[in-house]
């Protein structure tokens, strides 16, 4: 009887964890896959956390960028919400002084308002992006020159 009883406990809790979920998790703790230098110079991973439809129609977007990476400016069709988890990058709308990004800040972006945001020339960032279904408006090529630019300006604040 101590046999039997000894593999009830043992098999019970394998047997609750092996139970499947039709639920769909995914999570910010992976980094994602590698962007291809498409929109960005330097390095940068992405994980597509939750995707537009039915009935959701937000795309939330883990970004992750190595130190010194630059992204274009862009804009969206909605507005866009920036959560910074881990780092500190740069952030700017067009006609506006750029600024630091640190983790814990969360930044809005009107919508069609050109911007741009990217890690730091020391730092990584990380930040989760939640904006609309419609795809990314690419507006220009944010050149090294002017990055360098930016981090210099944001390094003697």
């Amino acid at each position: 009887m101590k046999k039997l009883t000894l593999l009830f406990f043992v098999l019970i809790p394998l047997s609750i964890n092996a139970q499947s979920s039709d639920y769909d998790i995914s999570s910010f703790l992976d980094k994602g896959v590698k962007a291809p230098n498409t929109h960005h110079l330097g390095e940068a991973w992405l994980n597509f956390l939750v995707e537009a439809g039915d009935g959701f129609d937000y795309n939330i977007t883990q970004a992750t960028f190595s130190p010194n990476s630059t992204l274009d400016w862009h804009k969206h069709t909605t507005a866009q919400v920036l959560i910074i988890i881990e780092g500190k990058g740069y952030y700017q709308e067009r006609d506006e002084d750029p600024i630091i990004m640190r983790k814990g800040d969360v930044i809005m972006c009107a919508k069609d308002t050109e911007h741009w945001h990217t890690s730091s020339a020391d730092s990584s960032v990380s930040y989760i992006a939640v904006y609309g279904s419609e795809p990314t408006i690419w507006t220009e090529k944010l050149t090294r020159e002017y990055y360098d630019s930016v981090a210099k300006e944001l390094m003697e604040k």
